[in-house]
């Protein structure tokens, strides 16, 4: 499968604005032959925590631009959102992947950033969540839970590609790069890290996007600028990697 990562900036709080800038970069990935288009983690809004102002429903207009832009491309779209089911106190922090064809999976961020507050106004999930898309086992999380590595290594033996959706900002950097490679070396699998770039809620953010393969080496990388990211995976190097490196059988 062909993996696009869109390593974007996000207009503050203006879903209509990401929106339009967006388009073309869908429609870019869909012309590179990419089956999968990953957006960063509150691709619409941006990290904000007016959870008041800023929420939707599900299925609410950031889930309904991710399952028509799928739809008009032909492609699987992934991007995370506020999105608060009905009846409920707060939101979650919801990573929506959406089909070609209507399909629709959701994973939500089971670890709510406290050192910013965000357990404060969005409800922690409890699930983690595997699917499997065009033959390829992918595992889903969001940002802070890229630093739990015990639910990495839960979800291995069920995940050719893990997907780390995320606005990680620039003081650190390297814990994000680190992290990445070493869930990709410790678990034998495709890590796809998107991050967004510029600046929002009074933090920077500087991207450091990568599609990393299952022996850790770097397939895609972005610096600081809008970038696409574009990958070849295969659930076949993560079987003949597991089989030449048995490692994940010794585990206890």
């Amino acid at each position: 499968m062909r993996i696009a990562a869109l390593q974007s900036d996000i207009v503050w709080e203006d879903p209509v604005a990401n929106f339009e800038r967006l388009r073309p970069w869908i429609a870019a990935a869909a012309g590179a032959g990419a089956r999968l288009l990953v957006l960063p983690e509150m691709y619409s809004k941006g990290f904000s925590m007016a959870t008041d102002r800023i929420s939707e429903p599900v299925d609410g207009p950031s889930t309904r631009f991710l399952i028509d832009e799928a739809a008009r491309f032909g492609l699987w779209l992934a991007g995370s959102l506020p999105e608060r089911p009905e009846g409920a106190e707060r939101p979650f922090n919801t990573l929506v992947v959406a089909g070609p064809s209507g399909e629709v999976h959701r994973y939500r961020k089971i670890h709510p950033f406290s050192y910013a507050g965000e357990h404060e106004h969005y409800t922690a999930g409890e699930e983690l969540t595997s699917v499997t898309i065009e033959g390829l086992r992918f595992t889903l999380f969001i940002c802070y839970d890229l630093r739990f590595a015990d639910e990495f290594w839960a979800t291995a033996g069920e995940t050719d590609v893990y997907l780390v959706v995320a606005n990680w900002p620039e003081t650190r950097r390297h814990h994000w790069v680190n992290l990445l490679g070493a869930r990709a070396i410790e678990n034998q699998a495709y890590v796809v890290g998107v991050n967004r770039v510029g600046e929002g809620g009074k933090l920077r953010y500087r991207g450091d996007s990568r599609i990393i393969d299952p022996m850790g080496e770097a397939l895609a990388t972005a610096a600081e600028q809008e970038t696409l990211l574009i990958a070849d995976v295969d659930a076949a190097v993560v079987q003949e990697t597991r089989r030449q490196l048995p490692f994940l059988l010794d585990r206890r």
